[in-house]
């Protein structure tokens, strides 16, 4: 009996005399009384502690081994910086990880020696399987799929132990970080020059495949862009039937050209001089007549417009495999150089 349980049985047994004696003055008990009372406050503490002794026999074999074994070994090991494989080669992520296990009944009577060195493979071998199936880009993303897939214990490949990893961390090296940044920065700004490139491309097949496919396509267009007023579309006939003889390289129709500005030296001026009228001394090209489009609409000078709509209309022009007369507009108004040509002659890419 352990000596809480003595001190407890000797309270009791002091609390129960006195009791009884307040009860045997009130009652004034008689001699035999209080002779039987003072026998059996002896005798039944004695009887409980020999009785105690007998229920509780001699101390096990095994409680004395408890009280001699060894420590109970450590079941956890930290693993830092392991360089494991992503879906890209050559970008490698850090996996970082504290790995518990505990071990199992022993298969075959095949001891293990190293528990920790089966327990840091086991771990290893579940999370490189994720990790090489995962872009090094997402690391964060993947340290909490991680921290999932290694909360749960599974017995190792030899079925000695049940392992598990907490505590899970999964880093990029910076100068991989920085190489991926760069690499996102070229593909966005690739898929920006992409839909430009696109759009002008659409801007141009518009533009020769249907403004300026005819003279009849180009009126309608400019009536449109006029806010119908049709005295100025008219005015601007001669115009458009050269844009469009320019963009399409051929000469302006013969019923056209009444409507063209005639140049200053068919034009009449104050004294009228009898003779023949001076004539060209060659005969127009598609950059005069271009060249008078400009002068009509009020591009003159050194307008910058020039030279932009220049470019655009040989551009056009080139669609419809008419180069030298692309090369010929671009040569006489000198457009701007963000607007001229990069490697147009070379792969008939439009520059940007």
């Amino acid at each position: 009996m352990t000596t809480s349980c003595k001190t407890t049985t000797v309270f009791l047994t002091i609390l129960c005399a006195l009791l009884l004696t307040i009860l045997g003055l009130v009652q004034e008990w008689p001699t035999w009384a209080w002779a039987t009372l003072v026998v059996l406050l002896a005798g039944v503490p004695a009887a409980a502690f020999k009785v105690a002794a007998t229920r509780r026999g001699s101390v096990p074999v095994d409680f004395e081994e408890q009280h001699t074994a060894a420590p109970i070994e450590r079941r956890e090991h930290r693993v830092s910086q392991v360089a494991l494989p992503s879906q890209w080669a050559d970008y490698d992520v850090l996996f970082s990880a504290t790995v518990r296990w505990y071990p199992l009944e022993p298969v075959g009577g095949e001891p293990v020696v190293n528990p920790a060195g089966l327990a840091v493979e086991t771990v290893l071998d579940r999370a490189r399987a994720i990790t090489e199936q995962r872009e090094p880009g997402r690391a964060s993303l993947v340290q909490h799929e991680l921290s999932g897939a290694l909360s749960r214990m599974r017995p190792d490949r030899t079925g000695h132990l049940q392992v598990m990893a907490d505590n899970v961390t999964l880093t990029l090296r910076e100068h991989d970080q920085e190489r991926l940044d760069k690499l996102a920065d070229v593909r966005k700004d690739k898929a920006v020059w992409e839909h430009q490139r696109k759009y002008e491309q659409s801007k141009r097949e518009y533009l020769g495949a249907d403004v300026l496919k005819d003279t009849g396509s180009a009126v309608v267009w400019w009536l449109a862009k006029n806010d119908d007023h049709i005295e100025k579309t008219v005015s601007d006939l001669g115009l458009l039937a050269q844009l469009t003889s320019a963009a399409n390289n051929t000469d302006v129709p013969e019923r056209l050209r009444e409507f063209m500005p005639r140049p200053h030296s068919e034009r009449p001026g104050p004294e009228v001089v009898d003779g023949p009228a001076p004539s060209f001394e060659r005969e127009p090209t598609a950059a005069d007549h271009f060249e008078a489009f400009l002068s009509g609409m009020g591009f003159t000078g050194e307008d910058v417009r020039r030279g932009m709509l220049a470019k655009q209309i040989a551009d056009v022009i080139r669609t419809q495999d008419r180069h030298e007369t692309a090369e010929e507009l671009l040569r006489r108004f000198d457009p701007p150089a963000s607007y001229a040509p990069a490697d147009d002659a070379a792969d008939g890419t439009p520059g940007l």
